[in-house]
């Protein structure tokens, strides 16, 4: 979520320089940026714990930069203000409005009203450092150059690409697993279009692979590709089915149409993907399910609300699918 405003500070002001500071495993996601380089942390081993996290701070000193943004506000970064307060280095930080969260997601009665979106709060960091931006002036991604190694596993066709990201962090906000097979089997049976299956880790890749030898228009991706080799391919998309979570981030940055499913989450709490028009989002019923949204991660699920994301119908998605795909 980053990914915007960077682009836009660095259209806007020509003559800054962006470090960004994070895990090495994201480092695919700011390659090729202009005027952006990546400082990675090793937090297990090197940066682990407040001796490493001086030596990360030593490390960064040496860099010599005007100000620090920290659109993070944790633990760790706040050990490393404390470490630049040393030098007088200007240091802003995310405002990330607990107060307003904690109310929107209570377990009573709440006023359901939009929340500041976080692209927003970033943008408010870099203000504070003297560099304002307006984020309908950012620019997406340019699409990336497909490698033979994607083509290896996606192949060449005629055919629209659709991504499906079907998992995502927390169960409360999963579409469950036999919904989405009747959306896939859906756009499978069209022959119009290549699904391609996005996620992570030995128990979703299992998952996925049965799906793909369900339906002969279906490719299970995850496992067979880098981050940076997947996001080739999300550049490519001619559009991206996700749940609320990092899969849609990542192609909305490069301007490909995201339709995204939210259960016990809420497009409100400001978690949206960039530029993505609200009526994208299809919503778990709130008639049903009043408490919604019950948490900002969706890792809270009263009792009674395992199966919120059930109110939202397979003919929906593949409706809004359709639409999208054809317009």
């Amino acid at each position: 979520m980053t990914v915007p405003i960077i682009r836009c500070l660095t259209d806007k002001y020509p003559e800054i320089h962006l470090t960004v500071l994070t895990k090495k495993s994201f480092l695919p996601i700011f390659l090729g940026m202009e005027r952006v380089t990546v400082f990675t942390a090793d937090i297990h081993k090197a940066h682990k714990g407040f001796v490493g996290l001086w030596r990360l701070y030593k490390a960064l000193k040496g860099l010599h930069f005007d100000a620090v943004a920290d659109l993070h506000n944790v633990l760790r970064s706040n050990v490393l203000k404390r470490y630049f307060a040393l030098e007088r280095v200007p240091f802003s930080q995310i405002a990330k409005g607990r107060r307003e969260k904690r109310a929107l997601t209570k377990a009573g009665a709440k006023k359901l009203e939009p929340l500041k979106s976080t692209h927003q709060r970033y943008a408010d960091v870099f203000a504070q450092l003297g560099f304002p931006i307006d984020l309908s002036e950012a620019k997406f991604l340019k699409r990336k150059q497909l490698s033979e190694q994607v083509l290896q596993v996606v192949g060449k066709d005629a055919k629209k690409w659709i991504g499906i990201a079907p998992f995502a962090a927390h169960e409360g906000k999963m579409y469950p697993l036999a919904l989405m097979k009747q959306v896939i089997k859906a756009c499978n049976d069209t022959e119009k279009y290549k699904i391609l299956l996005f996620g992570g880790g030995a128990k979703e890749i299992e998952r996925l692979d049965s799906i793909s030898n369900t339906f002969e228009n279906a490719i299970n991706v995850a496992g067979k590709l880098s981050l940076s080799e997947e996001l080739e391919l999300i550049s490519n998309l001619d559009l991206m089915l996700s749940m609320d979570s990092g899969n849609a981030h990542m192609a909305a940055n490069y301007g490909i149409p995201v339709i995204t499913l939210w259960g016990v989450t809420h497009p409100y709490a400001g978690f949206y993907p960039f530029g993505q028009p609200l009526e994208n989002a299809l919503l778990a019923d709130r008639s049903k399910y009043p408490l919604i949204p019950t948490s900002v991660y969706g890792n809270k699920v009263p009792k009674g609300y395992e199966k919120v994301m059930e109110t939202i119908r397979p003919e929906e998605v593949v409706e809004k699918l359709f639409e999208q795909l054809e317009a």
